[in-house]
């Protein structure tokens, strides 16, 4: 789907546009077509991604500039040009549905035990079963990527049961206290 199509500029048979799309648009294809559509024929030169969801130019760094702060940062231990280019994860996973645990939770995720629904304090609004979410701590932490087996009135009307499959796990094991217990019969055998 192309949501924008703008002529920024254009010198005799060059032109530049702005195109707002969906992901997965074949931009080059984009222009082949328009230029039969014409019949002059047309290519495309150049191709460049001014803005993916949340990131844009505005923010972007030059190999060089990481390169110069790495350097800083290892020669005298100060690492505020490097935490200004690198973002946290978090930032990266905004626009996706979030759900916030227990403390108590973290850690057995952590372990690869799946999320029960006790162990679920908040979750976005409007969450459909299948939907991809990101788990954070309280703190705001990320800890996992999970897809949602249920969806936000199936959560809140149960007491019990399994609400997310983990995808991924993010966050290091023991980074939180183990808040779970062993059977200690099994240890024995």
């Amino acid at each position: 789907t192309i949501y924008e199509l703008e002529l920024l500029e254009q010198k005799e048979r060059l032109i530049l546009l702005r195109v707002m799309c969906q992901a997965g648009t074949y931009i080059r294809k984009l222009y082949y077509d328009m230029g039969e559509i014409l019949g002059s024929g047309g290519s495309m030169i150049e191709l460049r991604r001014s803005k993916v969801h949340q990131f844009s130019e505005d923010s972007l760094v030059t190999m060089h500039q990481l390169a110069d702060a790495f350097a800083r940062w290892k020669e005298s231990g100060d690492n505020s040009k490097l935490t200004e280019m690198i973002l946290p994860i978090e930032y990266a996973l905004s626009e996706i549905k979030s759900v916030i645990i227990r403390d108590s939770a973290i850690d057995s995720l952590c372990h690869g035990a799946q999320l029960a629904i006790p162990g679920i304090l908040e979750i976005s609004p409007g969450l459909q079963q299948g939907d991809l979410v990101a788990i954070y701590s309280q703190k705001g932490e990320v800890i996992a990527l999970a897809e949602s087996l249920l969806s936000e009135n199936e959560i809140i009307d149960n007491t019990k049961g399994y609400a997310f499959q983990t995808k991924r796990i993010i966050m290091k094991p023991n980074t939180y206290p183990k808040s779970w217990r062993t059977n200690p019969q099994l240890k024995e055998k």
